[in-house]
């Protein structure tokens, strides 16, 4: 019993974490609920994911979770998404960028690497704050890209581990 109480108190937290990130709770929560209805509209996480991507026959997703991108503008909330083949993010929102007429045009953010082009993956936490961890994403050119706010962290580390470890397996049987 103790250990479930203690995996509710790191979920708790997690929650915490992620909903702090944001601008404020009521832009949070209305980010949530305008993703929640697009994954329930498409028919789950897995079509959202073939929907914004490009999907090979064969590769599979291996895990989806919410998270904020790091930017230099700050974090950018939206869904991480781990297959057999890529890592993938795409903004919960869209952002206005100029165009070069003079108006806007707004798009989701979004981040693809391939797994064969990530080098490492490292965990590293805040040392005031523990609890709070970044997942930094190397890559073999020399690009890092970096997530926060997981509302489970440990589950999405060891899923992209998996995928990397798989990836590499399989460059192996060749």
């Amino acid at each position: 019993m103790n250990l479930i109480g203690k995996k509710a108190g790191t979920f708790a937290y997690g929650v915490r974490e992620h909903v702090r990130l944001g601008p404020k709770i009521s832009e949070t929560v209305k980010g949530k609920l305008s993703l929640g209805a697009r994954i329930l509209q498409v028919g789950g996480l897995e079509n959202v994911f073939k929907q914004l991507f490009s999907f090979r026959e064969g590769e599979k997703l291996l895990k989806a979770c919410q998270c904020y991108l790091s930017t230099t503008a700050g974090p950018i909330a939206g869904l991480l998404f781990i297959s057999s083949e890529k890592v993938a993010f795409c903004s919960e929102r869209s952002i206005k960028i100029p165009c070069p007429n003079g108006e806007y045009v707004r798009v989701h953010y979004k981040v693809v690497v391939p797994v064969e082009k990530i080098k490492g993956v490292n965990q590293s936490e805040n040392m005031k704050k523990p609890c709070q961890k970044y997942m930094e994403i190397v890559t073999v050119d020399g690009f890092d890209i970096w997530f926060m706010g997981f509302l489970n962290y440990q589950k999405a580390f060891k899923c992209l581990q998996q995928a990397i470890s798989q990836r590499l397996d399989d460059v192996d049987t060749f």
